[in-house]
């Protein structure tokens, strides 16, 4: 069942958060993920906290999802991450 990663994202580090970005990339394909959403056009229905983006991606399982967030691969990229925004990240099973 595929499971979905979620992130809301506000940059406080904008050239490093594009050095994040070009390093994740490739992680999150090596662990059979793709990007749903990332950095689009976004609106708040609801709620009154804001995020600058919001990215979504697929894996094709929760294991699979946690195995990408906490693998050696994601740990440069994670640290980058975490240095340059505050975020919130969960995952969820599809339906």
């Amino acid at each position: 069942m595929a499971a979905y990663v979620i992130v809301e994202i506000h940059v406080t580090d904008p050239v490093k958060f594009e050095e994040y970005k070009k390093l994740a990339q490739g992680t999150i394909a090596a662990f059979d993920g793709k990007y749903v959403a990332r950095g689009g056009r976004m609106e708040m229905l609801e709620g009154d906290e804001t995020f600058e983006r919001v990215v979504i991606l697929e894996f094709p399982t929760l294991e699979r999802a946690k195995e990408w967030w906490a693998s050696e691969a994601y740990r440069l990229p994670k640290q980058m991450r975490q240095q340059s925004a505050a975020t919130r990240m969960i995952v969820v099973e599809s339906v």
